[in-house]
């Protein structure tokens, strides 16, 4: 299919071919780099323009052209490698007239090896004087204009590839995510627990309430869907005997889109055997202060232009108790689910007909008129059994012993008292079956096997999932789940 292309494309096309003239391969050969952009800096830091000259520091580096100007027989080009960019100075006398032509008909964008030495040029900029110029790949598509790049942020997310080039702050956040993340594992790997892998595909929808990714399996004939959550195997690991294990792997949920979420997104889920709910509050707490201080020597971070602070302890506070200090509804009272009905008609809190049951309503309320007022960590406990299919119950079993941790009206974390009762578990799961019946397409469906599993005895435990995605945008001031996952899911272009 024949490609439109742009009489800037044209021209870059034809110097692509003059290359090949000239004997030169268009998309270069292996280059020895020896340096980066930031390992120049360390080596010429606290070094006056003669003592750089007096070392004669020599350096191999590559990157990408961004920038490029001639004085005479002297070329500058800026080029950008990962850590950032580097000034280079080529001049015609050191490196001959045919490398300099060479030089001459480079584009910004083409990818270039350098070596040379360290220099301070005399208005005090650190450079490296090239002795060699090897041409590497010829760009054929220009890059977006210097001062405005992506303008149009779809295409920043779906191009991410110019993205990075064109955005420190991409480039910077996409670094630091894989920090966090080895921040995470630092901290669950110091606290004893084993990292372990489980299953992307599952057989049974459960571990959580969503609507799931439906794939087919032609050798099996068997439908699978593409895991919601990890809890089910890893809590079957537990039953197994390895007290302590976590996951930091891929969910997906076949659900909207918006700043805070993404069809595929990390999770990193632990299960402690012998713990429980405030087990888990702890733990949370202590893996955020960690994760913080590793990554960046701090627990306060700005986000969203608010101030918030990972410091611990964080504010503790019960789902009832939150909803009676907001609106004055008391549902530590005994209701029946018509009395609950009548209080959400009261306050104009919208029901769907699987969610009429007293504990539906009080979820309701929170998620109304709670989640919204929220600014710094909390824990909000004390969910309805309706709501929590696989968490213990709470004295009073309306409600269980799970929370989940909001910061600036957003959840980032999920925990319970592990449900270990099977017959408990069994008839959670037939529940959470009748509201599928009624519509529901987000309840479990019966996971025989890992009711089983807890007849063979899971201990007391607690487990948490926290969403690392959100975690990123907090910690580097994103304020888009786009801005962290290297390419988010998009609509076609028109």
């Amino acid at each position: 299919m024949a490609v439109n292309r742009s009489e800037q494309e044209l021209v870059r096309i034809a110097k692509m071919n003059d290359l090949k003239d000239k004997g030169i391969d268009p998309f270069g050969q292996a280059f020895n780099r020896t340096h980066r952009s930031s390992d120049v800096s360390v080596l010429a830091e606290g070094k006056n323009k003669e003592q750089l000259a007096e070392l004669n520091i020599e350096v191999s580096v590559a990157g990408r052209i961004m920038t490029k100007r001639r004085m005479g027989k002297l070329g500058f080009i800026h080029i950008l490698d990962r850590d950032g960019q580097q000034q280079i100075v080529i001049n015609k006398t050191v490196v001959g007239e045919e490398v300099y032509e060479l030089f001459k008909s480079s584009d910004i964008g083409d990818i270039v090896g350098i070596n040379g030495v360290i220099f301070m040029t005399d208005s005090g900029q650190l450079s490296v004087k090239a002795s060699t110029y090897t041409h590497l790949t010829k760009a054929l598509r220009p890059l977006p204009e210097k001062f405005h790049g992506l303008t149009d942020i779809e295409e920043r997310y779906r191009r991410r590839y110019v993205d990075l080039i064109m955005n420190d702050d991409a480039r910077k956040v996409a670094m630091i995510r894989p920090r966090i993340i080895r921040a995470i594992q630092h901290f669950f790997d110091n606290a004893g627990l084993i990292e372990v892998e489980t299953p992307v595909l599952q057989p049974i929808l459960g571990g959580a309430t969503a609507r799931p990714f439906i794939t087919h399996h032609n050798t099996l004939d068997m439908n699978f869907y593409l895991r919601i959550a990890t809890e089910l195997p890893l809590k079957r690991l537990i039953v197994g005997g390895l007290e302590g294990v976590y996951e930091i792997g891929r969910l997906f949920r076949n659900e909207g889109m918006d700043s805070t979420h993404n069809p595929e997104f990390t999770t990193v889920e632990a299960y402690v055997a012998y713990s429980d709910m405030l087990g888990m509050m702890d733990l949370c707490e202590n893996l955020l202060d960690s994760v913080a201080n590793e990554v960046f020597n701090t627990t306060t971070f700005t986000f969203r232009e608010k101030e918030i602070s990972l410091k611990a302890p964080f504010n503790r506070v019960h789902m009832v108790d939150a909803i009676k200090d907001a609106t004055g509804v008391d549902f530590w009272q005994p209701l029946t689910d018509e009395q609950a009905l009548a209080l959400a008609k009261e306050h104009n809190v919208e029901v769907e007909k699987h969610q009429r049951t007293f504990g539906h309503i009080v979820n309701l309320f929170f998620e109304n008129f709670c989640e919204e007022k929220i600014l710094q960590p909390t824990f909000v406990y004390g969910h309805p059994l309706e709501v929590s299919p696989l968490a213990r119950k709470s004295v009073d079993a309306r409600f269980t012993e799970r929370f989940e941790l909001f910061i600036d009206k957003t959840e980032y974390a999920n925990a319970f008292s592990e449900l270990n009762d099977p017959i408990d578990q069994r008839e959670r799961f037939e529940n959470q079956m009748a509201q599928k019946d009624l519509g529901n397409d987000e309840a479990n469906e019966m996971d025989t096997d890992f009711v089983e599993a807890l007849e063979y005895g899971l201990p007391p435990t607690g487990g948490i999932g926290l969403g690392v995605d959100r975690l990123v945008m907090l910690l580097t001031g994103s304020e888009s789940i786009r801005e962290v996952v290297l390419f988010p899911h998009m609509k076609h272009r028109q």
